[in-house]
């Protein structure tokens, strides 16, 4: 399974994205959900940056306090975090709920809707939790089937749009 995030505008404090299945090369991209991070940064700032453009592996993570405590709010899904491994200079990149960049420390955070982070400093994802649910089990599932997960990170803004895109 190959996932692709499209960063599209980076503002003050937060990075607004796209969340793509990009799987199927006959169908194409299959947009999952919107996204949100930290800030783009030069000088990497512990729980304040976003994790660099890059394709890297997921693995499912079952240990630590969000899986405890997503174990309980998800009962009827989860089988562990979606891990993002070996990003380098960074360690439990996960992804998962939340609304604001308050709510990352350079995880991924998934949304059903967004507000332009040009405006709102922090940026906003709206209905996180339904987000979650429909995007993770196909996700886990793949894992623990023995398939391997990508997700790959691409910054697009004007100037500089990848030709891949």
């Amino acid at each position: 399974m190959n996932l692709l995030v499209i960063r599209f505008s980076n503002g003050l404090d937060s990075t607004n994205g796209l969340l793509f299945d990009d799987s199927d090369k006959m169908l194409g991209r299959q947009f999952l959900a919107y996204t949100l991070e930290d800030e783009k940064r030069e000088t990497k700032v512990a729980g304040e940056t976003r994790i660099p453009e890059g394709t890297y592996k997921i693995k499912l993570r079952k240990e630590g306090g969000f899986h405890k405590k997503y174990s309980k709010r998800f009962s009827d899904i989860h089988k562990g975090m979606l891990h993002i491994v070996d990003v380098p200079g960074f360690e439990y990149i996960l992804i998962h709920c939340g609304n604001t960049d308050e709510h990352t420390a350079g995880c991924l955070l998934l949304g059903n809707s967004q507000e332009n982070n040009q405006i709102k400093k922090d940026g906003f994802i709206g209905g996180s939790t339904n987000a979650y649910k429909s995007v993770y089990p196909s996700i886990a599932e793949a894992i623990e089937e023995g398939e391997e997960v990508y997700i790959t990170y691409i910054d697009i803004s004007v100037g500089d749009i990848p030709v891949s895109c």
